[in-house]
């Protein structure tokens, strides 16, 4: 009795895959993905509830600090997690060409140290640790520029490899700039000039480096997804034999009505789109739209729908043709049952997508005027897309809607 009346237990559902954050808990210390540079002080100051310029003002102060500051900056940069997200990183300050172009104002600086120490014959011949200060300025922004314009850069989808050819490349003109500036001070005694000769040589290897290192990258990422195509092509050949080829007996066997062939037609789909389809595109087309529709009909309904596509067509999933489309499969789906084929011809007049089923077929001017499904959804709505809809019976009967969309050079009406 009592254990009848005792509460039960509660099933725990799925572990949360971020910790959820309430009232008096921080949220987690993370970079943010959409960042100025690094997304260090704003993960900061979230974390720690402050505005973010205070942040950045601690980092400036603490750079007066024995230039603790920037060595903070990078210990948290390397240790603090990116905020995962299925985008790539993206950073809103131009940081590669800003330090190449810092880089480019220091070079008359350079320059007038060179003159100053040229006028007096004296101070050509010693070492100078202005000149030598200014050398590596010079020579460090230079440098940083275009390792991060090949290692940091070259990732951001905002940038690209051209950017980065075109930093690498005014990093390395800065660099020469320099060697060619400090070439004339190697005299008899050429250990004078030997520092201000090696921090650019050093300079133009470290790019040299950072060059060979994202090649190095972009072949290891290349043979990587070469391992996986042909381990997937394996798969896709052994699940043809055997797996594909049972579930279209399945579907032949039991028909297109019944319930065991939508299952297996279901499956199918989604078994193909798995093996051949790839990585999916953030912007739908009309082709995918229209068969990832049928793909849930054939769930809904008894029915089979075969999407063939023929010619190109920059509709999108989110048109009026698209919608029409969707609407005529669904009544194809929902009346006809069966057999359903939708074909996408798309061409310079425009696209056209006609709907078939082997149903009893309809008079359109017989429709009570109470049902919009047709006169409104569909041939309603592509005249006020500017298209036109048509729906005839076939003489073999079922129906056919044909809908048409024209292009630039359409000559039709």
């Amino acid at each position: 009795m009592s254990s009848a009346l005792a509460t039960p237990a509660a099933h725990p559902g799925p572990p949360p895959l971020r910790p959820v954050i309430g009232p008096g808990t921080r949220p987690p210390l993370e970079r943010a993905r959409d960042s100025v540079v690094s997304g260090v002080s704003a993960g900061l100051a979230q974390h720690l509830g402050v505005g973010v310029g205070s942040i950045r003002a601690l980092f400036v102060v603490l750079t007066l600090v024995a230039g603790a500051g920037p060595l903070l900056y990078l210990w948290f940069w390397a240790l603090v997690p990116r905020r995962p997200g299925p985008a790539a990183p993206t950073r809103q300050a131009p940081v590669a060409w800003i330090l190449a172009a810092a880089a480019t104002a220091a070079l008359p600086i350079l320059f007038a140290v060179l003159a100053i120490e040229a006028r007096d014959a004296w101070m050509s011949r010693s070492f100078s640790p202005t000149l030598l200060a200014v050398v590596a300025f010079v020579t460090v922004l230079a440098t940083t520029a275009g390792c991060w314009a090949e290692l940091v850069d070259r990732r951001d989808i905002d940038r690209g490899g051209r950017h980065t050819v075109t930093v690498r490349t005014v990093a390395a003109g800065i660099l020469i700039v320099v060697l060619l500036a400090m070439l004339p001070r190697v005299d008899s005694d050429g250990l004078v000039a030997l520092p201000d000769l090696t921090l650019p040589v050093a300079g133009v290897l470290a790019l040299g480096g950072a060059f060979l290192a994202g090649r190095w990258r972009d072949l290891s990422g290349e043979r990587v997804r070469r391992i996986r195509e042909e381990q997937r092509s394996a798969m896709a050949a052994h699940l043809h034999d055997s797996v594909l080829q049972t579930l279209a007996l399945i579907q032949n066997t039991a028909g297109a009505s019944s319930e065991a062939a939508r299952i297996a037609r279901a499956q199918e789909r989604e078994l193909r789109a798995w093996l051949f389809d790839g990585e999916a595109h953030p912007d739908s087309d009309l082709v995918s739209d229209l068969r990832d529709y049928a793909a849930a009909l054939e769930l809904d309904y008894a029915v089979r729908i075969d999407v063939v596509s023929a010619g190109l067509s920059a509709e999108q999933a989110s048109g009026e043709l698209a919608a029409a489309a969707r609407e005529a499969m669904l009544n194809a789906a929902r009346h006809a049952g069966g057999d359903v084929s939708v074909y996408i011809e798309g061409g310079s007049r425009g696209v056209d997508v006609y709907i078939r089923d082997r149903g009893a077929g309809f008079d359109v001017t017989a429709i009570p005027d109470d049902r919009l499904g047709v006169r409104e959804s569909v041939i309603g709505r592509m005249r006020r897309a500017g298209g036109s809809a048509s729906v005839r019976t076939a003489a073999s009967g079922g129906t056919e809607v044909h809908l048409h969309v024209g292009g630039p050079g359409d000559a039709r009406g």
